[in-house]
């Protein structure tokens, strides 16, 4: 067996692309993984893919371990970003094919599972209603009413925790990101804190609660605005804060003066990415995004946070498949804490995908076919062309 060629592939989701490597041997099996990179550079991880396809196609998939060192050492001066989520996408299609010419899922690679359920948190809880509530046909979050009956409705749909962002309901819904737009994070941070303060009443009176608010600030606040918010919104007992800095002494010091648990590390790559941010001891739970880092390199990540005592959940903001590649990771490593998925999305996301994920009462059936337990459907994908025309 070898590989054929390798494929990079996009679709429209809407607000943004969902972007797949596809990876063929000459016998005519085949290796998914999603690549999606939706505020990044799309293009350029095709790019990538496309420059390193010479040290894959023609070599027996297997190996993956070996390949992607060559890959890396290749790579080397380029660390991180896009290459990274480049040689992540090719590691997880050679996964998904090793498993499946073995005939069991991914997670069985690694020596597991370790469990047969994952915990899931609703994760855009509101920001998908502020920002594309048209193009997942969902109601606009127009009102701070429309905030409490989604609080309903993620009881009534299971779940026992939930993600918003800094959402601002309204005939003109906003989702504030000063952190990616004009700046000027800390200088708002009262003004965010009201904002989320007023938010997550709203959530509470809906959900009575009975399911746990987690929010996340990205990378809108510099420590001091982050303490600030953060003691706004000690009432309203927080599952986890989620932060995002690149300095690892200053995110414990925002560990240290809050409140509640700190998460963070969606944005960091390998294990040696997240070494200086546990070795400060600046999180609690480690946010290990698994399609930017690869399944083994994300695995790594997690078995060095156990060291430290800290709980991982993986960033997953995607499509149905990142879902499969993230309950495969979280059946293979001891230490999950919970598993992020979105709820609301386009209404044709279950079409793309040959099986959905299996959510029972808030909580995720780890897959047990082959390889991560779903493929694409290209017909479906080629129905939604990115860009759209």
């Amino acid at each position: 067996m070898k590989v054929a060629r390798l494929e990079t592939l996009f679709c429209d989701a809407g607000w943004r692309p969902w972007v797949f490597l596809k990876a063929t041997t000459d016998d005519g099996l085949v290796g998914w993984s999603e690549v999606t990179d939706s505020h990044g550079s799309p293009r350029g991880i095709a790019g990538i893919v496309e420059d390193l396809a010479p040290l894959v196609v023609g070599r027996d998939p297997r190996p993956v371990e070996r390949i992607y060192w060559d890959l890396y050492r290749h790579t080397r001066q380029s660390p991180g970003s896009v290459i990274q989520k480049a040689l992540a996408g090719i590691e997880n299609a050679l996964l998904d094919l090793k498993a499946k010419a073995l005939g069991v899922p991914v997670h069985e690679l690694f020596g597991g599972p370790t469990r047969d359920k994952v915990p899931l948190y609703w994760s855009h809880c509101g920001t998908t209603r502020a920002r594309a509530w048209e193009v997942t046909g969902t109601p606009k979050l127009a009102s701070y009413d429309d905030v409490e009956a989604l609080g309903r409705e993620v009881v009534e749909r299971g779940y026992g925790a939930f993600k918003t962002n800094i959402v601002v309901p309204g005939e003109e819904p906003q989702v504030l990101m000063p952190g990616f737009g004009a700046g000027g994070g800390t200088m708002r941070a009262a003004e965010i804190a009201e904002h989320l303060t007023r938010l997550l009443e709203a959530f509470a009176a809906g959900t009575e609660g009975r399911a746990r608010p987690i929010v996340d600030l990205n990378f809108n606040l510099e420590p001091e605005g982050v303490l600030r918010v953060a003691n706004a919104l000690e009432p309203f007992d927080l599952l986890w804060l989620e932060v995002d800095a690149y300095d690892p002494a200053a995110l414990a010091h925002v560990r240290r003066g809050a409140p509640m648990p700190i998460c963070s590390g969606e944005n960091l790559y390998t294990a040696r990415g997240f070494r200086p941010f546990l070795e400060a001891g600046a999180m609690d739970v480690a946010s290990v995004d698994v399609i930017w880092n690869g399944f083994h390199q994300a695995k790594k990540v997690a078995d060095l946070a156990e060291t430290f005592e800290v709980s991982c959940a993986p960033h997953n903001y995607y499509g149905h498949l990142a879902t499969f590649i993230a309950a495969q990771w979280c059946a293979a490593i001891p230490n999950t804490r919970i598993c992020e998925v979105d709820v609301d999305d386009v209404p044709w996301r279950e079409e793309l995908v040959t099986a959905v994920p299996d959510v029972r009462d808030g909580e995720l059936v780890v897959p047990s076919a082959p390889g991560w337990g779903a493929e694409i459907v290209e017909d479906v994908l080629r129905a939604h062309p990115w860009p759209a025309a």
